[in-house]
């Protein structure tokens, strides 16, 4: 286990990065202290060298833990559950209950992210006389397809993969907080999906990091 020196956590990132965001509500979920560095978009830092050298995609977020450092979201979750959380049942120890959590994190990311995307960009940072509605309706319908499959999942659980809250609902609850937040597009009900995400507004690290305005 890493040396649990909490105060020398760092996270590189700009808040309104859904990526970052998964690890900031982490990181409330552990409550472990840390210091948040603002990168990317508008705030730069990203393209420069000393942040290349420590993550080369040029990308956010990235951790520093002491002289480790570590990128790609959905890696850092589960290495701050590895070093800092035991005993949480964030990422559960059993094989097949693990094996479980990693798919939905592998899966937003190859294939919820992708549909989010274009549906998040246009509406929300997109300004209004330049949008196409009919072609984000048919982005939104394309995504809409893969939210029925998390609110099938939903169905006989209360979580997405059980009683217990873990990595795989903070994943994707932070992209069904953009799904839920922008409007002007036609959505199916999604029943199960809706109970699900309004349990989550109850969550520290969800109110104080994901639920604030999208921009």
């Amino acid at each position: 286990m890493a040396d649990n020196n909490r105060g020398h956590l760092k996270i590189w990132g700009r808040a309104n990065s859904v990526n970052v965001q998964k690890v900031l509500w982490c990181v409330r979920e552990l409550d472990l202290a840390y210091e948040r560095v603002d990168a990317g978009m508008q705030f730069g830092r990203n393209r420069d060298a000393d942040y290349l050298a420590m993550n080369p995609n040029g990308r956010v977020p990235t951790l520093v833990d002491g002289g480790f450092v570590l990128w790609e979201s959905n890696s850092i979750m589960r290495y701050l559950v590895l070093a800092y959380g035991e005993g949480t049942s964030l990422y559960p120890q059993a094989p097949r209950q693990r094996a479980a959590v990693d798919r939905w994190l592998d899966w937003t990311l190859s294939t919820l992210q992708p549909v989010d995307r274009p549906v998040f960009w246009a509406l929300v940072r997109t300004p209004i006389e330049q949008r196409d509605m009919a072609a984000i309706q048919k982005d939104a319908d394309a995504e809409a397809e893969q939210w029925h499959i998390v609110d099938r999942q939903l169905a006989t659980r209360r979580f997405i993969e059980g009683d217990d809250f873990t990595l795989a609902d903070i994943a994707l609850g932070a992209y069904a907080r953009r799904w839920f937040g922008v409007e002007g597009i036609s959505k199916p009900q999604l029943t199960h999906l809706e109970r699900w995400f309004a349990q989550l507004a109850g969550r520290a690290g969800f109110a104080q990091f994901v639920a604030p305005p999208l921009f």
